[in-house]
């Protein structure tokens, strides 16, 4: 997920929210069985990072892979996560792009640009491009121009030029407290094509670069080094509240589908 500066301003306290209606839920629930949230799939259960080994399902072959949710909510992408496996192929140049590509111009993204173009628009954001239909037109080009440019800039061309792997692995079982800080602290801890950890490069130069490519063609107010900068931190706490999304959201459809009334 990725936004401009003035984007995120006005869909902090919806961000917060969303926050809460998933996290009080699960929390509560582990506190009531005394038991860690277990996931049925296997795969990263420690937060180490460190490539696993598949385990067999029979002396027949290796078990085949759990099946990976690739619309949050039934609507947002989510391709450039793993669920359920420790050991993946590394992805090539040519497959961060084509994921990232996939991802970046799937028709929600198309939607929710237009969403928050309204919104910045209800609320006068960057005034010079004025009201109507012309002020609207270059709000949601400037938004989808952002969307594009940071989705490209962290999920393929700083993870190719640096070999580190763009996607989400996620932990899936475990402590609420424990799971909720990997995720948060995936933006920070990367992995390499080999599936080795390291620092999350391609994050923080990819958001920087695209909150500097930014400078290009938006409002002269938004432009400079204090709102670049300002544009990538907040880039950051966007893509850190993503990683929460793509951690929870197994459990979150589990929650949701034990409360649906049995069928008859």
């Amino acid at each position: 997920m990725n936004t401009r500066a003035v984007t995120a301003r006005p869909i902090w306290c919806v961000i917060g929210v969303a926050l809460l209606l998933f996290a009080l839920p699960l929390a509560a629930r582990q506190q009531s069985s005394g038991t860690p949230e277990q996931s049925p799939s296997t795969g990263q259960n420690d937060g180490s990072d460190q490539p696993e080994k598949p385990e067999n399902s029979s002396p027949a072959g290796p078990a085949a892979p759990p099946v990976k949710d690739d619309r949050i909510f039934g609507l947002m992408p989510n391709f450039l996560t793993v669920q359920g496996q420790g050991r993946v192929p590394p992805l090539t140049a040519k497959g961060k792009f084509k994921l990232t590509a996939q991802g970046a111009f799937d028709p929600y993204e198309f939607v929710i640009v237009g969403i928050l173009a309204g919104i910045h628009q209800a609320y006068d954001v960057d005034n010079t491009l004025g009201q109507g239909a012309v002020g609207y037109g270059k709000r949601y080009g400037i938004g989808l121009a952002d969307q594009v440019s940071g989705n490209f800039m962290t999920g393929a061309v700083f993870p190719s030029l640096l070999r580190q792997d763009p996607r989400y692995f996620q932990m899936g079982r475990g402590g609420f407290g424990h799971r909720f800080l990997y995720a948060a602290s995936r933006v920070a801890i990367g992995r390499s094509d080999k599936g080795n950890r390291q620092f999350n490069y391609s994050e923080f130069l990819g958001n920087g670069a695209a909150a500097g490519l930014s400078n290009l063609y938006s409002p002269q107010e938004d432009r400079g080094w204090a709102n670049t900068g300002l544009t990538m931190s907040e880039q950051v706490a966007i893509d850190a509240f993503g990683n929460e999304l793509k951690e929870f959201w197994p459990d979150i459809k589990r929650h949701f589908k034990k409360k649906k009334p049995p069928q008859t």
